[in-house]
């Protein structure tokens, strides 16, 4: 069974992103941000998707697994506590375990790398699921 890999983009730019995903083998990314748009040139939605798939690698967002709003607030205020217990009590949500099952498949399947915006994982609601999917597969996490 492959890793779970995670990434934030943070600081990249779309090339090194794609980069880095190609390097680690990563068959398949999966956009967890609640709203996958971006001031950053290059990380929204449509454009990421077409050059991930001109470079090799599947796309798919999924809000389901993305942080509430309030959550994203307290993550813009530095308050990585409040924002991990938001997103903890939303991942108990029918939407979002249908989200995680979805995720768990797919990373099953083919090397799949979680996506988000923050640099450090501890720091993204992405160590959440990717540990919530390794308590289910067994499968190791390898943040990029």
């Amino acid at each position: 069974m492959p890793d779970i890999f995670t990434i934030g983009y943070e600081g990249l730019v779309q090339s090194q992103l794609i980069d880095l995903v190609r390097a680690a083998g990563i068959r398949h990314v999966l956009d967890i941000r609640a709203v996958a748009s971006s001031r950053k040139a290059g990380f929204s939605k449509t454009i990421l998707d077409t050059s991930l798939t001109a470079a090799g690698v599947a796309y798919r967002h999924d809000p389901r697994l993305g942080t509430p709003k309030p959550g994203r607030q307290a993550a813009r205020a530095h308050r990585t506590d409040e924002m991990r217990a938001i997103f903890t009590a939303h991942m108990a949500t029918d939407p979002a375990t249908a989200g995680l099952d979805c995720a768990v498949q797919q990373a099953r399947a083919e090397a799949t790398c979680l996506l988000c915006f923050e640099r450090l994982a501890h720091d993204c609601h992405r160590s959440i699921v990717a540990n919530m999917m390794r308590d289910l597969t067994g499968q190791v996490i390898r943040h990029l």
